[in-house]
């Protein structure tokens, strides 16, 4: 499934809330939704400029969600479902986070810096319905995008 608005990503954002994720190198299961949360917050705090970044760090346990049984292909899918609404940037960053052989840019790793420490961060990392204007302000802009292509 990939979603085709930004509604539809906010419905696939709220599923996650209360689900669990499986442990991955004995670290323990968080909740994807507060670790989505908590990762994008941090990256709005390091990064305020880049909403790109910041809604990748949001968006990554969709393929979790999506794919339940694919734990090694979670990131692949989560990229491929996002893609049309939020741009290749966004779905190329979902791809490569989890990816410790793929070469990394000062981006990449910061966004897998805010998503280690989104496990363990402790902070009130606010709402999903905050992102909303950020997420449409993109969508918006990737469809503008593809109308030139």
């Amino acid at each position: 499934m990939e979603p085709r608005s930004v509604e539809e990503l906010m419905d696939l954002l709220y599923a996650c809330r209360g689900t669990r994720d499986v442990p991955v190198r004995a670290r323990p299961p968080v909740d994807p939704h507060d670790h989505a949360l908590r990762t994008a917050a941090l990256l709005r705090r390091s990064r305020p400029a880049d909403k790109e970044l910041q809604v990748a760090g949001l968006v990554q346990p969709v393929g979790g969600l999506l794919w339940p049984g694919d734990h090694a292909g979670r990131a692949d899918q989560a990229a491929d479902a996002v893609r049309a609404l939020l741009g290749e940037r966004v779905s190329r960053l979902v791809r490569h986070c989890p990816r410790r052989d793929a070469p990394a840019d000062d981006n990449l790793l910061t966004l897998r810096q805010a998503t280690e420490e989104g496990r363990t961060a402790g902070f009130d990392a606010g709402v999903l319905e905050d992102w909303r204007t950020v997420l449409e302000l993109l969508a918006a802009r990737n469809s503008r995008l593809k109308a030139v292509d």
